[in-house]
């Protein structure tokens, strides 16, 4: 294999797996017009910005940390997750990785159903609560799943976006070891969620473990095919295109599919924004003759 190809890591997989986002096109300078014979050059204003350069995001001010995170985060995958993941798809058959699917999906059902209450969401907690009950009795502890065919679809709820409806803002961006993107809100909220999975209740480490590793590998296994797509889609800095990535789908599933286009300003978030310019005062009538 050719040692120059890109390499896509875990967390730019699962970013636009989920959220695929267009690269926007970097803006020119347009040229300026000739100089005249014997005038002096124009200069580039200092403003200007030379073509490719990277334009500081005030919402990102620890980003040579996260860069270090990302940058372990993708050796990580490259040289363990991803290979254990090809021999894990290698050697089970798709039923059997759907029926894991099923399951670990089954198990983070009730981290949906406590964050629906925790968000007023009450019929919808109810249907959460029914398809989990369905899928655990008819489904066999969740290997299969009987109750999207009867309309109880599986929804995605989590702390932070609960934190999101009670008016915390994102704050900085942060990328996290092994878990890949996040921000100083949802990093909170993982702690809350986490609490609540119920493999971490369980009082056999060894077990609750092998759960953990399994549901990551399985995963990870869901999203092989999609490196060729990104690999034109990531353009040529992939940790932009994940930060964007992230706070795209996240923006969209705190408010169920249907984002504001302006976002009142929460706990955590900064006034990035500039002031408006204020409007000119009117100047003096003209006199009359």
């Amino acid at each position: 294999m050719n040692s120059s190809r890109r390499h896509f890591s875990f967390p730019l997989v699962v970013c636009a797996g989920l959220f695929l986002l267009t690269a926007g096109c970097a803006s020119q300078v347009p040229p300026g017009p000739a100089p005249v014979d014997g005038a002096p050059a124009v200069s580039t204003p200092a403003e200007a910005k030379p073509e490719g350069a990277a334009v500081p995001d005030n919402r990102d001010p620890f980003e040579r940390y996260n860069r270090l995170v990302y940058s372990f985060n993708e050796w990580f995958d490259r040289y363990i997750l991803k290979p254990v993941s090809k021999g894990y798809r290698a050697v089970l058959p798709s039923p059997i990785r759907t029926g894991i699917g099923n399951f670990f999906n089954n198990l983070r059902e009730p981290i949906v159903i406590l964050n629906d209450l925790f968000q007023g969401k009450f019929k919808q907690a109810l249907s959460d609560t029914g398809r989990f009950l369905v899928n655990t009795t008819v489904g066999i502890g969740g290997l299969f799943d009987p109750a999207t065919p009867l309309g109880m679809k599986r929804r995605d709820e989590d702390f932070g976006q609960t934190l999101a409806v009670w008016g915390v803002g994102e704050g900085p961006y942060l990328v996290l070891p092994f878990l890949g993107p996040s921000n100083l809100r949802d990093s909170a909220g993982l702690v809350v969620d986490w609490q609540i999975y119920p493999p971490n209740r369980l009082e056999e480490t060894s077990t609750r473990d092998k759960l953990l590793v399994l549901e990551v590998v399985e995963k990870r296994s869901q999203l092989l095919d999609a490196s060729d797509i990104l690999e034109q889609a990531a353009g040529q800095d992939p940790y932009t295109f994940v930060r964007e990535a992230y706070r795209q789908r996240r923006r969209n599933v705190v408010y169920d599919g249907n984002p504001p286009k302006t976002v009142p300003k929460g706990l955590f978030d900064d006034d990035d924004a500039p002031p408006k310019p204020k409007a000119p005062a009117p100047g003096p009538e003209p006199v009359k003759l």
